[in-house]
């Protein structure tokens, strides 16, 4: 290291860290990460990217499959596990690669290593090697450690029989069959995959739904075209034991009644949900409180420490890229002093799911509306209602939408179906700029597209529909 004096120094390469990196460079900040392993963090090599690689060769196959419902035939339609992966690999490379270029474009440092705070204003950086390679110093310190798979006592993973996202990405062989513990949206998305890919994949989820953070019609309908696709879904139901064979799994599920059964499988997928990186990373050295495994900060990422910040999943949920990203330039402005920084608003911020059917929502909830003492309009419209998604052949979907009936405020958008991920920040856009209904009924939505179903689904709310 031959310059260790900055302004800025961010602990982690991840989507929060880099971002933000790139932000401070554009504000004329003399700027270091300090990454221990991949710029891109865990997103871009092993999340985010890989996963929607591994999703979009599985849905080729799926669609390959089905050819002679749009006309067409395919013969002997085979898959390469190894191929499929290696293809995800190349994907996250050329990504990351694509990320230090941006680092050097800006002229940020790269330090490779481990960060740790040693106080206000210094981080110490350890080499690979476990040896100390020096101190850097800066007025202004940013924390985005990210966060790691959590692990459930008893069902802790051994990267061979019982696997988290790391080992579920690149598996040396296709298993026979595989169950998935939880239905947050990694152990949904991995589900989906296997189970696209001829696995006999079971999902045990110990909340009252698949993917708990959702809608609960959403959910419901979500789950059902999952299962006319061959996945075994148990809520209400835990795992209380596994037992450990030579190349298989025995589980103990035990239900909402207290009634256990077995299941053999050949693997097990632990995704309980991922907690912050706060160890070992000097936050002892300084007045930073932690809740809950991550990093008590506010809206702009502020500490309790002056000038020691925290971002992304270390600070806390909802555990998104995106979310990282743009906490990375709010910290970033708001230490540079810009007008007119406003601080994360979380209840903004969409959530989108990849399996299939596809999940994305942004806000309230139907039921989190009404718990506020909130009187809602609903509106629905269902995909086979739409043109372009019955031309698609992807006509079960249903969009929903919530708004308060005295004001007209959007409160919540919630979808499921082919491609919604990407429909999401429409309600996204128009829930920051305080779009009301009346904004949304009198917007031109393009034919055909399956955007048509999001003004639909506005008019339905004023029963005002017109193609249902």
């Amino acid at each position: 290291m031959a310059d260790t004096n900055y302004d800025v120094i961010i602990i982690g390469g991840g989507p929060g860290g880099y971002v933000a990196a790139i932000r401070a460079a554009q504000l004329g900040f003399k700027t270091c990460v300090v990454e221990k392993q991949h710029m891109g963090g865990i997103c871009l090599n092993w999340g985010c990217i890989p996963t929607k690689a591994l999703l979009r060769s599985a849905e080729v196959y799926h669609n390959m499959q089905h050819a002679d419902a749009y006309g067409l035939s395919a013969d002997n339609i085979t898959f390469s596990m190894k191929a499929v992966v290696e293809r995800s690999r190349g994907i996250s490379k050329r990504l990351s690669g694509g990320v230090e270029h941006l680092m050097k474009k800006n002229k940020v440092t790269i330090v490779d290593g481990t960060g740790k705070l040693n106080g206000p204003g210094k981080v110490d950086v350890t080499g690979k090697d476990g040896k100390a390679v020096g101190t850097l110093t800066a007025p202004n310190i940013i924390v985005a450690t990210g966060a790691r798979p959590r692990a459930l006592p008893g069902i802790e993973p051994d990267k061979k029989l019982i696997w988290t996202y790391f080992e579920a990405m690149v598996p040396e062989k296709t298993p026979k069959s595989l169950l998935v513990i939880g239905s947050g949206a990694i152990g949904i998305e991995f589900a989906s995959f296997y189970n696209t890919m001829g696995v006999d994949v079971t999902v045990v989820e110990v909340m009252k739904q698949v993917m708990p953070v959702e809608d609960e019609e959403i959910s419901k309908f979500a789950r059902k075209q999952m299962e006319k696709q061959g996945l075994k879904i148990m809520t209400e139901a835990k795992v209380t034991g596994v037992k450990k064979g030579s190349d298989n799994v025995t589980v103990s599920i035990e239900d909402a009644k207290g009634k256990t059964q077995e299941i053999t499988v050949d693997r097990v997928i632990s995704a309980v949900g991922v907690q912050g990186n706060i160890e070992d990373i000097g936050l002892e050295t300084t007045k930073i409180k932690t809740d809950r495994g991550c990093i008590v900060a506010d809206g702009y990422g502020r500490t309790d420490e002056p000038g020691v910040f925290a971002i992304g999943d270390v600070a806390g949920p909802p555990m998104l890229a995106h979310k990282a990203e743009h906490e990375g330039v709010i910290c970033i402005e708001k230490i540079k002093g810009l007008d007119g920084v406003h601080p994360m608003d979380k209840a903004r911020i969409p959530g989108c799911t990849y399996c299939n059917p596809q999940v994305a929502s942004v806000g309230l909830t139907e039921a989190k509306a009404k718990e506020k003492g909130l009187d809602v309009r609903v509106g629905r419209f269902s995909f086979v209602g739409n043109g372009k998604a019955i031309a698609l052949g992807e006509d079960q979907g249903m969009v929903k939408t919530i708004f308060d009936k005295k004001t007209g405020q959007l409160l919540g958008a919630h979808m499921v179906g082919a491609e919604v991920t990407e429909l999401i920040q429409g309600f996204v856009v128009a829930m920051n700029l305080e779009t009301t209904e009346e904004d949304l009924m009198q917007t031109v939505f393009p034919h055909p597209t399956l955007s048509e179903m999001m003004h639909e689904s506005v008019l339905d709310a004023y029963d005002r529909v017109i193609h249902m």
